[in-house]
């Protein structure tokens, strides 16, 4: 892994502002040069097993009430012993995920809003609890053909889960955690340097849907931006520079008082 030099309060605040985008060349970059951009979803290795995921016509899901939501939102780390159902599962991917419109082969209009498009992002699923999924088992979400590809199983998920989040141990107690990678490259492609602010922001618009949309079913989440983050790389088998985790979620069904 790369080294990288340490963030002084001045860059770090620097990076909050957008004075990049009046140093980058856009003439420059990789769109402009006329070059491929990168696919916007990984490939799956060949000989993979893939689970199909219900259409959302198929789903059980209740109609929930936007402001209900807005205003019930608020983060869990207590969850119940009770598994979601694949219905559910599907309806949270597809709340930050979700694909509307495939316009080319590196062009998706989603569910949340990206930066030019580009939709950096890969979703994993460290899963416990989901009914029709196997236990211990890490997933990724594949939004072009709704459905998700087995990854890896891992021994003792839940303890090495909460140990890649710093002890955080309702992440290894959620019924699925979800994590984030970032593929720099496909925002990079159009943005260059000026690529990791809206990176950034592009992670909380997929994070807060999955609130709003836990709040349909019964569950809740906590979003989660302290992790080790080479143990959390290694628990997905990126690596940690051209893919790396940036956000981490745990969902579970949630007791009301």
């Amino acid at each position: 892994m790369k080294k990288h030099a340490a963030i002084t309060t001045e860059s770090g605040r620097y990076f909050l502002t957008d004075r990049i985008r009046e140093e980058v060349n856009f003439w420059t970059t990789e769109q402009s040069q006329g070059l491929h951009p990168p696919p916007a979803q990984k490939p799956v290795p060949t000989g993979s097993r893939t689970v199909p995921l219900p259409d959302r016509a198929e789903w059980s899901i209740p109609p929930c009430d936007l402001q209900a939501a807005i205003a019930g939102r608020e983060s869990h780390r207590e969850f119940a012993k009770e598994s979601l159902s694949l219905d559910e599962l599907a309806f949270l991917l597809w709340a930050c995920q979700g694909v509307r419109k495939q316009l080319h082969e590196a062009a998706v209009l989603r569910t949340v809003p990206s930066a030019g498009c580009r939709h950096p992002f890969e979703t994993y699923l460290a899963v416990n609890r989901v009914e029709g999924l196997e236990n211990g088992v890490i997933y990724r979400y594949l939004p072009l053909d709704n459905s998700l590809v087995v990854e890896r199983t891992v021994e003792k998920l839940p303890v090495l889960l909460t140990a890649a989040t710093r002890g955080q141990a309702f992440t290894g107690q959620a019924a699925v955690t979800f994590l984030w990678t970032a593929i720099p490259a496909r925002t990079e492609w159009r943005y260059a340097e000026a690529s990791y602010k809206v990176i950034a922001l592009d992670a909380g618009h997929l994070c807060q849907n999955l609130y709003l949309a836990c709040e349909a079913i019964g569950a809740g989440t906590c979003a989660i931006a302290a992790y080790n983050q080479q143990l959390v790389d290694e628990l997905l088998g990126v690596d940690g520079d051209e893919e790396f985790v940036t956000y981490i979620a745990p969902v579970g069904k949630i007791n009301r008082i």
